[in-house]
């Protein structure tokens, strides 16, 4: 037997929007097989008359009654779509349980593989995310006996997420949860809920899965309201902000300096063979007034205007780049901008964002930039922190070989980093902070 969907039917949405005809299309109680379009208001249901049945027809008319239409709530640029994606369905399973729906039925014996697979790609955030869409459900405990199998050191954090975003909804009445009324910010007063639960799971999910109890008590802090984000133990990605306001300096164009050398392709000074001790008989050349300088701009370090005219008078062609991350920004924020490349000069420096959390990638941009032997100068306290803003052991090690591997000169100034480019030569302390002490390791290990 078949039953009949009416999705014209559902009423009381205060935004009045979905108006119009529906197209329904039969579909399943396989995860993925009932879908609610409503852009294009199209309905995909099962029209069983099982228990599973009416639930998942429920689920999606519940879409039908409280989940907004305007695409604009649904990409909210401080959110990530799978989160708000996920957040919903827990919203509408909320409502469906406080209707008295058998949520319970809600699954289809994928989710413990499910589980198993996400976790054996050591996917912490899809984890956390697809945990808010099973919270509740049938599925809930087949999920999580999945992960449980390849990650156990992962449950408590999960339970601490679950905790948490049960609260969140407890706090709200089932009128507010599925309120379709403007909130006054151009959010339905529901969905608003799903906003605050998708924020709580993004902030989680750029965190390191917490393993041990002072892991697990930063973890849980981090969850709370104006909670410092736990630590994510990896670098963000270099945003750039777009190259605008340079001035153009005319300068003599750089000239190559040659020196005799101990060796090369052309024995340009025979004579030294007789004459220097360290028969420096070829010629090298080296680039005059170039170089890469890096400089940390986070809330310890900044630019001085006038040292960094004083270093591009000593290297005008030299390719300058500042830095810092703003801690727990997803690429919303620029965390990397150009001071001055090959004789540009941006008018006005730009000020940093508070914390590292993008030191190694802006190594190796800066590596990238360098032409033949050319110097390349760090200017840093040797504190490095993920992109959260926490020390990280394992990224101030990385750094600390890129340093080592590539000559890289570490000093704590401008007026120090015009020094550096004109000696050439790597200079490297334990004074440099976590950097240096990782230095000092290495060089004792005879390690790269």
């Amino acid at each position: 037997m078949r039953v009949p969907a009416f999705p014209e039917l559902v009423s009381a949405r205060e935004d009045g929007s979905l108006e119009g005809p529906w197209e329904v299309r039969e579909g399943s109680t396989s995860r993925g097989g009932a879908s609610c379009d409503l852009t294009n208001r199209i309905l995909e249901v099962p029209l069983g008359t099982g228990i599973l049945e009416r639930v998942v027809r429920a689920h999606e008319l519940m879409h039908v009654r409280v989940s907004p239409s305007d695409t604009r709530y649904r990409a909210l640029h401080d959110v990530s779509p799978r989160s708000l994606e996920c957040a919903e369905e827990l919203r509408v399973n909320t409502l469906l349980t406080r209707l008295g729906f058998a949520t319970a039925s809600l699954k289809d014996g994928s989710e413990k593989s499910g589980g198993l697979r996400i976790a054996s790609e050591n996917d912490w955030a899809e984890t956390l995310r697809f945990l808010l869409a099973v919270i509740g459900t049938g599925a809930e405990r087949d999920y999580l006996a999945g992960i449980r199998k390849a990650q156990p050191t992962w449950m408590a954090g999960l339970r601490a997420l679950r905790k948490r975003v049960l609260r969140v909804l407890d706090d709200v009445t089932t009128h507010d949860l599925g309120d379709t009324g403007d909130d006054g910010e151009g959010v339905p007063r529901g969905y608003a809920t799903t906003v605050s639960v998708a924020r709580i799971v993004d902030a989680a999910a750029m965190a390191m899965a917490p393993v041990g109890p002072e892991a697990l008590r930063q973890f849980r802090r981090s969850l709370e309201p104006g909670g410092r984000r736990a630590p994510s133990g990896r670098f963000a990605d270099l945003h750039f902000e777009p190259l605008e306001g340079f001035e153009h300096r005319v300068r003599e164009r750089t000239q190559n300096r040659r020196r005799p050398s101990v060796s090369g392709t052309v024995m340009r000074y025979p004579s030294r063979l007789l004459t220097d001790d360290a028969r420096r008989a070829f010629v090298s050349k080296r680039p005059r007034g170039g170089g890469v300088v890096i400089v940390d701009q986070s809330g310890s370090m900044d630019i001085d205007v006038e040292e960094l005219e004083r270093l591009l008078a000593r290297a005008p062609h030299a390719v300058v780049l500042g830095y810092s991350h703003r801690p727990g920004d997803q690429g919303g924020v620029a965390n990397a901008w150009v001071l001055a490349t090959r004789g540009a000069v941006v008018a006005s420096p730009h000020v940093g964002n508070i914390g590292n959390g993008v030191d190694g990638p802006a190594l190796t941009w800066a590596l990238a930039q360098r032409v033949g032997r050319e110097p390349v100068v760090w200017v840093t306290d040797g504190q490095v922190t993920d992109s959260n803003d926490h020390p990280c052991e394992a990224l101030s090690e990385e750094c600390a070989r890129l340093v080592r591997h590539h000559g890289i000169a570490m000093v704590r100034t401008l007026e120090a980093a015009r020094t550096a480019l004109a000696c050439h030569r790597p200079f490297v302390s334990s004074e440099f902070g976590r950097v240096g002490r990782k230095l000092d390791e290495i060089r004792a290990s005879g390690g790269l």
